[in-house]
């Protein structure tokens, strides 16, 4: 069975029909969802899955659950580093990345986060379906250096951050695969 992650920026706190739809489309193949359990779009996802009554959900997160709206199953990251922040966040959804098959991101075009979860997914060879909220837009990224060009188009400040780092810079140029939903 196809795993999703579903994830996103915490500045999008609703969906419109267009990612409503994507997400039906994702409840009528019945493929499991990972989702994390933050504010903004997690909780928004959370939301609509739970009215929708859509039970193959997990709902990851790192010691204490902060939102499980339709009381899914949990799986807990745990980590040696006890400080809180993106760093410490982040390790929970490296690990939905590395168990899923495909990702669903909701950028904002800022979250940090949400950008690396998505060079994560393309660097395991899983392809992201993005949906850049401020175009209001759904793209397809199979490969790392579909990421740069995406960036070189509607992000030019981020693609630069990138590549001025020379461990994401390598990473957006390694050829990956290719998937829909």
């Amino acid at each position: 069975m196809k795993a999703v992650f579903i994830g996103g920026s915490r500045s999008i706190s609703r969906l419109n029909p267009s990612l409503r739809a994507k997400l039906n489309s994702i409840i009528r193949k019945n493929y499991r969802i990972l989702v994390g359990d933050a504010n903004g779009a997690d909780k928004a996802v959370q939301h609509h899955l739970q009215k929708m009554g859509y039970n193959n959900v997990v709902v990851f997160c790192m010691g204490e659950t902060r939102n499980n709206l339709g009381n899914w199953p949990t799986r807990c990251i745990y980590t040696e580093d006890s400080r809180e922040g993106f760093a410490y966040y982040s390790k929970k959804d490296m690990v939905m990345g590395d168990e899923s098959d495909c990702g669903l991101m909701l950028w904002d075009g800022k979250s940090k986060g949400t950008l690396r979860n998505i060079l994560h997914l393309l660097q395991e060879e899983k392809p992201v379906h993005l949906y850049l909220s401020p175009v209001r837009e759904f793209y397809t990224l199979a490969a790392p250096n579909e990421l740069r060009s995406f960036l070189a188009q509607h992000s030019p400040a981020w693609l630069r951050r990138l590549e001025n780092d020379p461990v994401m810079s390598a990473a957006m140029g390694r050829k990956q695969a290719v998937f829909g939903f």
